[in-house]
C-alpha cells in the first residue's frame, strides 16, 4: 500500500492515507526533513535522459526513440524532430541527452542511443543536432562516436553523457553483455571513452598511439554504467555502474586504468553461480570500487547537489534505484561517503534519472510506459 506523509505543526508524521495513483502529489519524513514531491508530467513512455534548456524548458528522452520538449511551466510537451532511428529493443533504444557547454551560442544537442548494426546486433552511438531556434527540430544531426564493434542483441548499452571543465565529453559505454570484451583494449565494450566535442580523439588520452588499443578509451573493466557526473568540488568524473547479482559499484574513472569487470566483482551470475571469469573481489592490477552496494539497488542516473535551496542537501550525492525503487542519498566528507539514506522507497516506482534543476530542485525520471517527471525537494 501506499501512504501519503502529512507535516502537522512543523513536524512530520505518517498517516496511513493511500495514495489514489501515481501521480498525485506527497510528502515523506527523512532525516534531513520533509521530502516533498510534485508529479509535473505523468504520461511519457519509458523516459531515459534529460537536459534543461536556458530557458527553463526540458529536453526529455523516451527510450522507444521520441525526444520530448516540455514547457517551462510544465503545462505541455511537444515532441522535436530530426531525431535519429534507434535500435528500440530490450534496454536499447533512445539514451541520454546533454547540451553543449556552449549551447547559448551553438545551440547543439548531443544524444546517445543504441544504433542497429549487421546481424541483427546493435551497440551506443552518439550524435549531435543543432536545435532549431523555435525549438522544434534538430537540424544536421551527425552521429560523432559509434562503438565497435556492434555486440548487443538488446542489452548493456551505458550510455551517459558528461562534458568536463575542458569542453571533453565523457560517454559510458556498456559491455553489450558480452563480459570479457570490457577487458579488450581494442574494443568499445565496457569502456569510458573521452573525446573532443566534435567527436575527435584528445591527444592526451591514455591509449593514444598504443598498438592493438582504441584511442577513444579513457578507463575499462566497466560492466554498465548508467549513471554519471561531474564532482562540482573536484571536478573529476563520478560514475556507478550495475553489478550482475550484487555489487553495484561507484568509480572515479582515472585514465588507463582498470576497473575490474569481469575479473573482479562483488557480485554472483544471475544463475547465483560465480562469475566464470572473476578472481574474486579484487584482481590483480584492477582498482577496487570506491563504494559497493553487495546487494544490489539496480542504481541509474547520477546528481552531485550544490545549490543553495536545500541546505540539508548540500554535499550530497543522489542516486536513482530501479529494483529498490528509492532515491539514493549519500553525505560526502570529501570523496568519502559517509552515510546513505534511501527516500521514497516504492512510492515513485523505477528511479531512471536524477538531476539537480536551476532552481535548486531535482528532477526525477520513473522509467514505466507511462513514466513521470518529478520534482523532488524539502518542504518549508
Amino acid at each position: 500500500m501506499r501512504y501519503k506523509a502529512l507535516a502537522v505543526m512543523g513536524l512530520s508524521v505518517v498517516a496511513s492515507l493511500a495514495l489514489a495513483a501515481p501521480g498525485e502529489n506527497f510528502q515523506q519524513p527523512s532525516e534531513r526533513g520533509t521530502v516533498q514531491v510534485e508529479y509535473l508530467v505523468s504520461d511519457l513512455q519509458h523516459p531515459w535522459g534529460l537536459a534543461f534548456l536556458p530557458d527553463g524548458q526540458v529536453l526529455i528522452t523516451e527510450r522507444p526513440g521520441q525526444l520530448r520538449l516540455v514547457a517551462s511551466d510544465f503545462s505541455s510537451t511537444r515532441s522535436i524532430s530530426g531525431v535519429p532511428v534507434v535500435f528500440s529493443r530490450g534496454q536499447g533504444g533512445l539514451l541520454d541527452v546533454a547540451l553543449s557547454p556552449s549551447f547559448v551560442d551553438d545551440r547543439w544537442v548531443y544524444l546517445a542511443f543504441a544504433e542497429a548494426g549487421d546481424d541483427n546486433l546493435a551497440g551506443t552511438a552518439v550524435g549531435r543536432g543543432r536545435l532549431a531556434t523555435d525549438n522544434s527540430r534538430l537540424e544536421d544531426f551527425q552521429v560523432i562516436f559509434r562503438q565497435q564493434p556492434k555486440l548487443s542483441t538488446g542489452n548493456h548499452f551505458g550510455a551517459r553523457l558528461v562534458f568536463d571543465e575542458q569542453g571533453h565529453l565523457f560517454i559510458t559505454l556498456g559491455e553489450n553483455y558480452q563480459r570479457t570484451a570490457a577487458q579488450d583494449l581494442d574494443k568499445l565494450q565496457g569502456k569510458v571513452v573521452r573525446l573532443n566535442a566534435d567527436g575527435s580523439v584528445p591527444k592526451d588520452n591514455p591509449f593514444v598511439g598504443k598498438a592493438g588499443a582504441r584511442p577513444e578509451i579513457w578507463s575499462y573493466g566497466h560492466r554498465n554504467a548508467q549513471g554519471a557526473a561531474l564532482n562540482p568540488w573536484t571536478d573529476a568524473l563520478w560514475l556507478h555502474e550495475h553489478g550482475p547479482r550484487g555489487g553495484d559499484e561507484i568509480n572515479i574513472p582515472q585514465a588507463g586504468k582498470n576497473y575490474g569487470w569481469p575479473l573482479a566483482t562483488h557480485g554472483v551470475d544471475y544463475t547465483l553461480l560465480p562469475i566464470r571469469e572473476a578472481k574474486g573481489k579484487t584482481a590483480p592490477g584492477t582498482e577496487p570500487p570506491h563504494h559497493v552496494w553487495e546487494k544490489s539497488p539496480a542504481i541509474s542516473g547520477m546528481a552531485f547537489y550544490n545549490a543553495e535551496r536545500f541546505a540539508g542537501w548540500q554535499h550530497n550525492l543522489f542516486i536513482g534505484a530501479l529494483a529498490d525503487q528509492s532515491l539514493i542519498r549519500l553525505e560526502l566528507k570529501g570523496n568519502e561517503i559517509v552515510h546513505e539514506e534511501r527516500l521514497l522507497s516504492d512510492k515513485l516506482g523505477r528511479i531512471r534519472d536524477v538531476r539537480q534543476g536551476p532552481d535548486g530542485f531535482l528532477y526525477l525520471l520513473t522509467d514505466e510506459a507511462a513514466g513521470s517527471l518529478v520534482r523532488v525537494g524539502l518542504a518549508d
